[in-house]
């Protein structure tokens, strides 16, 4: 059998990360909950957020559980899909869009040689 890449989180794991910085991770605890409470928006759209959040940073834990949450908040799976193909054409929109910054470059490096240019 091969090892897995991500370990999974164990109770003595979390009791474990709590212990070391206990302050902190109630801080943390408390400010989760404050983000994903109701509020202008509803839990099940913050859950939404954050599965394409999740799938930005590519974090398997939290896209795990937030795809988890968001289904008990009563998520379809086709409203999960759609919020993962925004989260798909925000990450290749922003290196179309930082392409701006190579094709800067690319004029201010060298001088056109007979290639195309926009200048």
């Amino acid at each position: 059998m091969t090892e897995p890449v991500y370990h999974r989180t164990t109770p003595e794991i979390a009791k474990w990360r709590r212990r070391l910085a206990p302050d902190i991770h109630e801080a943390f605890d408390d400010f989760g909950r404050a983000v994903f409470a109701d509020g202008a928006l509803p839990e099940k759209t913050k859950q939404l957020i954050a599965v394409a959040v999740a799938h930005v940073t590519q974090c398997p834990y939290c896209i795990d559980g937030h795809t988890r949450l968001a289904r008990r908040k009563g998520a379809s799976p086709e409203e999960i899909m759609e919020a993962i193909w925004v989260a798909a054409e925000m990450r290749a929109g922003g290196a179309y869009a930082h392409s701006t910054l190579a094709l800067h470059a690319m004029r201010e490096a060298a001088p056109d040689k007979g290639g195309s240019s926009a200048r």
